[in-house]
């Protein structure tokens, strides 16, 4: 019986066993190509999905609110103004002349005012005496809107009447007193307002009378005019 050659036998060992590592070299390489492909495709699709993952987080911006019209914080008024006379005596008519005031705004509700009158020209001639008042007064206005155009104020005033062209005491007296008006918009700047009030001082009653009078009066006010906001 005939032995096989040991040598043929080892080369043919060598052979399998070169075999083997070309075939797990070849599935080696394969499983390193497949790693690498789904790598690089998980890669691009986190790529994809970035932006979209960021619009989803950042918040969408708030439209911005329209604002109706300018807003301004000053706003002037001059009218024709009326106030009675009850400190003079023997006075059975009121004066009547010009309104100003200047108020400043604070927020939608609440302003300060500052206001000055003028009244000199009698109403009928039914007075007697060529008397004149003066009045300074300040303080919080309150207002509100009403209906579309048109706002409500109601007004608390404070400061010192003067009344002049006959012999009464002090020269200036103490004043204050609350009042109420309607505004109404013509347009962003220019408006119409009415409004009225009840002013109380101190004067005496008798002519030439020395010191303060204990004596407290007070005289209904009204006024109509124009206003210009800026």
């Amino acid at each position: 019986m005939d032995v096989p050659d040991s040598s043929y036998g080892a080369r043919a060992q060598r052979s399998l066993n070169c075999a083997i590592k070309w075939r797990r070299r070849g599935t080696e390489e394969n499983l390193t190509l497949t790693r690498k492909l789904l790598f690089w495709i998980l890669a691009a699709s986190a790529a994809g999905l970035m932006p979209l993952a960021a619009n989803c987080q950042i918040a969408p911006e708030k439209a911005p609110s329209e604002r109706t019209g300018p807003e301004y914080k000053y706003e002037a008024f001059v009218g024709w103004g009326y106030t009675s006379l009850n400190q003079v005596n023997q006075s059975n008519s009121g004066l009547q002349g010009v309104s100003l005031s200047l108020t400043r705004d604070w927020g939608k509700y609440f302003g300060a005012t500052l206001e000055g009158g003028h009244y000199a020209w009698t109403v009928t001639e039914a007075n007697p005496q060529a008397a004149s008042v003066d009045q300074y007064l300040a303080g919080p206005v309150f207002h509100a809107a009403l209906y579309e155009r048109s706002s409500i104020f109601v007004h608390g005033l404070i400061g010192a009447a003067h009344t002049g062209g006959v012999s009464i005491k002090p020269g200036e007296s103490f004043a204050g007193g609350i009042g109420v008006g309607l505004d109404y918009k013509l347009t962003d700047h220019l408006g119409l307002r009415a409004y009225g009030d009840d002013i109380g001082s101190s004067f005496t009653l008798t002519p030439y009378q020395p010191g303060d009078s204990p004596h407290r009066h007070f005289n209904a006010r009204a006024s109509v005019g124009v206003t210009y906001k800026f």
